[in-house]
């Protein structure tokens, strides 16, 4: 009998998140708040990183990006294992990889004709695509096997090699939440011990090394199975702890700019802090996220007002659509880059481009969200996508 018309019985969890409270914008307001903190931060040079999380603390944009991932995985695939099944599960996950593979494969091209039209040189050193405009047949056949990638592309295989684990994943979750976190857990240590990592082209080096980012996404599904069995943890005396953590990071992380906090940093503590690897994740890296998620749990409730202001809605709006406007930022961020270059690199231009490329952001996926067609009827699943 197809597994379509069989309810399956509910397990660990049971996705409490998922009964009939319809979507819940907090994930769309922080996926794309994310997505404009990494189009920031990827034009070098740029005033406007000073509005991300990356010049206050240990993490930045990418660790929110990747948890909540995680989040809207255990959301859409956990609605289509109840009303579809392993089946719809595997189909959706190779769907959404395939989309993923395909966005990255058109984004290294699309790179590499920007860098193209700029004339190469020093922006081509810069982006990594050198190699591809030299040798665009070997690249090529490396980027097909998410082996080489253009600068700031790298999440994108990424998520590719997740999605296409995450059925498996979620079927350990499900039936052992807490074994199965920690034996994510236990990957991301033994790749620390290790170094293990992932083959890549030309070099070895991932920006993004799976092996470890994979926590992540694996925290941000397990925090949405286990549900009510999370909360207890975010309480008044774990705020307190996150708040003088994320403090700590902040003096350790403006030390280095004003000197007045780098005079408190005694120079035998200096080599723990610097560099902090974000390709391995660093354990540090990774507390500093988790005070940000506890704080957030605590203080921004489901039912929170700012997410009907101007600016939020057109963060969810992003967050709505976040494929095409991540790629739609890495060209933004390049285009940028080039105008820095090329035209001018004053204060005045750095403000113009970051606020412009916001608005093109939310621009488009406005855009997308009017000309987006959804089959009818739509199912419990579609609609939690």
């Amino acid at each position: 009998m197809h597994d379509r018309i069989t309810t399956p019985k509910p397990l660990v969890g049971d996705l409490p998140e998922l009964k009939c409270q319809g979507r819940d914008l907090r994930i769309d307001a922080c996926r794309g708040i994310a997505l404009w903190w990494i189009f920031l931060d990827h034009i070098p040079n740029n005033i406007g990183s000073w509005l991300t999380l990356r010049n206050y603390g240990f993490c930045d944009a990418a660790e929110v990006f990747m948890f909540i991932s995680g989040v809207t995985c255990a959301l859409a695939y956990g609605n289509a294992w109840r009303c579809e099944g392993w089946t719809g599960v595997i189909s959706r996950t190779l769907r959404r990889s395939w989309d993923i593979y395909v966005a990255f494969l058109l984004l290294t091209v699309a790179c590499a004709v920007l860098v193209h039209l700029a004339g190469g040189g020093r922006l081509a050193d810069e982006s990594n695509t050198r190699v591809l405009l030299e040798h665009p047949g070997a690249a090529l056949a490396h980027a097909l096997i998410l082996q080489y990638r253009p600068l700031n592309t790298d999440v994108l295989p990424v998520f590719v090699l997740l999605h296409l684990l995450f059925a498996p994943l979620l079927w350990l979750l499900l039936r052992a939440p807490n074994v199965t976190l920690g034996a994510s857990l236990l990957l991301y240590a033994l790749v620390h011990v290790f170094g293990w990592s992932v083959p890549g082209w030309p070099n070895s080096h991932w920006a993004f090394n799976p092996l470890a980012w994979q926590l992540l996404v694996v925290l941000g599904a397990w925090w949405m199975i286990e549900g009510e069995g999370v909360r207890p943890w975010v309480t008044s005396r774990t705020v307190v702890l996150a708040v003088l953590y994320l403090l700590f990071s902040m003096v350790i992380a403006l030390s280095s700019r004003i000197k007045v906090l780098e005079a408190l940093i005694p120079q035998a503590l200096e080599p723990l802090f610097y560099p902090l690897d974000k390709s391995n994740l660093h354990p540090l890296r990774l507390l500093h996220f988790l005070a940000i998620a506890v704080l957030a749990a605590w203080f921004v409730p489901r039912n929170w007002r700012g997410l009907m202001t101007p600016v939020m809605r057109g963060a969810i709006r992003c967050g709505q659509n976040s494929l095409p406007i991540f790629c739609l930022g890495v060209l933004l961020a390049f285009a940028s880059h080039v105008a820095l270059l090329d035209i001018s690199g004053g204060l005045a231009m750095q403000i113009a481009l970051s606020l412009g490329g916001i608005v093109a952001m939310i621009a488009i996926a406005t855009l997308l969200n009017l000309i987006s067609i959804k089959p009818k009827p739509q199912s419990q699943c579609d609609r939690e996508r």
